[in-house]
């Protein structure tokens, strides 16, 4: 697990960056309208939808852009029906297995410019199935251990969550994700102000990566997640939190 948490952090605060310039709304957007067609436009009974909300809200993304997005998504305004969710799997440089989640109205364009960036930063494309598998669907929390000792958590695991553990100086807490958002609101009410909030594709094994290969990799994520139609990246990699904070040059 060594690393993962902090690339769960470097992601959280970059993204922060990215909602400035209105990328990040355009996919949050996305996964709104998906999220409410799907399940319908009610949060409290589509927990992917309140997920999604939620992310919105942390990035300050307008309360009406939020409404327009769960109406195009029921179908009440033209714009959501064209949006389809698509995953592509794929291997980065070390044999690295990666997921790429993304919505988009053009499935063809998207998965031709995916597959170019792997090309692109030493990875290649795989066939569906080939790494899914490495995956399963959790919620994952981070919060920094600097501040918060294991007592603190305790609030976590009596709301739901599997399992915590520390990665260096950030504390990785896994919930099943239909615990999520009581693991989530039971940390805030206890004072607990986490890092980065996400229900993730969790590997189940991970890959170790050599430094000659850590670059590479890091710009290969880099550039799918600042794809516009890419909603989410998830990978197996294991490095040293000194080294990943070294390629990701922070």
């Amino acid at each position: 697990m060594a690393g993962h948490s902090k690339w769960a952090q470097i992601k959280h605060k970059k993204k922060a960056v990215d909602a400035k310039r209105g990328q990040l709304f355009t996919k949050l957007a996305r996964a709104i309208q998906v999220a409410a067609r799907e399940g319908g436009g009610d949060p409290d009974g589509n927990p992917a939808l309140a997920h999604a909300i939620q992310k919105a809200k942390e990035a300050r993304m307008p309360k009406e852009n939020i409404e327009r997005a769960i109406a195009r998504g029921v179908g009440a305004e033209a714009g959501g029906e064209a949006i389809e969710k698509v995953v592509y799997e794929g291997y980065g440089p070390g044999g690295v297995a990666i997921l790429v989640e993304a919505l988009t109205d053009n499935r063809n364009r998207t998965g031709g410019e995916i597959r170019h960036l792997f090309t692109r930063h030493g990875g290649s494309m795989g066939e569906p199935g080939s790494v899914a598998w490495v995956f399963e669907k959790k919620g994952e929390i981070v919060v920094d251990a600097r501040r918060y000792d294991e007592d603190a958590l305790f609030a976590a695991i009596d709301a739901g969550a599997e399992d915590f553990s520390r990665d260096g100086d950030l504390w990785e807490i896994v919930t099943d994700p239909a615990d999520f958002a009581a693991v989530r609101d039971a940390l805030a009410a206890s004072g607990v102000e986490v890092e980065s909030a996400e229900i993730v594709m969790r590997p189940t094994s991970r890959t170790p990566v050599a430094r000659e290969d850590a670059g590479r990799l890091l710009k290969l994520l880099e550039a799918l997640e600042d794809h516009d139609d890419v909603e989410a990246v998830h990978a197996n990699f294991d490095m040293d939190a000194e080294l990943l904070e070294q390629v990701a040059g922070v």
